[in-house]
């Protein structure tokens, strides 16, 4: 078990980034978290400003002094700072382009002068880009169709150089269509199911991009959790300096999703059963479907997702009917 070690996590208050924190500080370790609250949220991290093994720092991963500041002591990163979202990196490239490789390098930079130990960040499965081939293997991949989708291979890339060059383990682990406690709700860029799940609480009609025959690997945030803790703890030489599928290995479609939602959200307000969905035009740089081939974080991390789309859905819609 992983215990007793000093982890950076940045991007904290976000929403990966506070559960990590949560089951580190559970397993007993020392957490420095780093964020700028640009898009994670103070009270995520509320629970946790009292714990003598938590340390916040306020800070942004652009400017490489406060990447150094918040390095200092550590063995292990957990790098999840980032601006996610196509449609975000679609309408402002240049700001997604400075966070998520400009800060990624400075984090790359600053981690290897302090001598971490390993370097493990959040991956993407937009790196994917065109290629139509299911399921999706770490090797093959194709253009990306997104700034965003840039963004997330130049760490790859990033990542590669600085293992090959100065020594620093590291390894990437590509979210799939992540979700879970503590997943925005609201603004311009929530994603599907927090989304969905927020209108129909609110008795509103969500609208699906598209006639709803998408796909995705939607993953439960208790199976990246387990990503991240089997990175930092793999001893294994053919484990590190590469890029690993973090999902269940199952695709939904949108309406599959939908159709779980209202069943489960049904059991808390019956009314929400009846509520119907719009279906709006497909949207800018959308893959049409996704799914992972997770043999080889099996192989090499002894990866084993236990939830699956809809046992997570049961436990994200309870928290959400809780919290919201």
């Amino acid at each position: 078990m992983l215990a007793g070690k000093k982890i950076l996590v940045t991007g904290a208050a976000g929403f990966i980034g506070s559960n990590l924190c949560h089951e580190l500080l559970r397993l007993g370790n020392q957490v420095v978290a780093l964020d700028n609250f640009a898009t994670g949220k103070r009270e995520n991290l509320n629970s946790y400003v009292d714990n003598p093994d938590f340390t916040f720092i306020e800070g942004d991963i652009r400017k490489l002094e406060d990447c150094q500041k918040a390095v200092k002591g550590v063995e292990y990163v957990l790098h999840q700072a980032a601006l996610g979202s196509v449609p975000r990196s679609i309408k402002d490239p240049i700001t997604s382009n400075d966070v998520n490789v400009g800060g990624f390098l400075n984090m790359l930079v600053a981690s290897r002068d302090a001598g971490v130990k390993r370097f493990v960040y959040a991956a993407s499965s937009s790196t994917y880009g065109d290629s139509k081939s299911l399921p999706k293997v770490e090797d093959k991949i194709g253009k990306p169709l997104s700034p965003y989708a840039i963004t997330k291979y130049v760490n790859e890339l990033y990542a590669d150089v600085f293992s090959k060059t100065y020594g620093l383990e590291c390894i990437g682990l590509r979210y799939f269509n992540v979700f879970g406690r503590r997943q925005d709700p609201n603004g311009a860029y929530a994603a599907v199911i927090p989304k969905f799940v927020g209108q129909f609480m609110k008795g509103e009609s969500p609208v699906i991009n598209g006639d709803g025959e998408f796909s995705r690997d939607f993953t439960y945030i208790d199976n990246v959790i387990q990503a991240n803790i089997l990175s930092l703890l793999t001893e294994d030489e053919k484990a590190i300096n590469t890029v690993y599928n973090v999902a269940f290995g199952e695709r939904n479609t949108l309406n599959d999703l939908v159709g779980y939602l209202k069943e489960y959200l049904a059991e808390f307000d019956s009314k929400i059963k009846k509520i119907e969905v719009i279906h709006g035009p497909n949207r800018l740089g959308d893959i049409p479907h996704s799914l992972a081939s997770i043999d080889k974080a099996k192989e090499l991390l002894n990866y084993d997702p236990k939830y699956t789309l809809q046992t997570g859905l049961k436990e994200a819609v309870s928290w959400y009917w809780e919290n919201l």
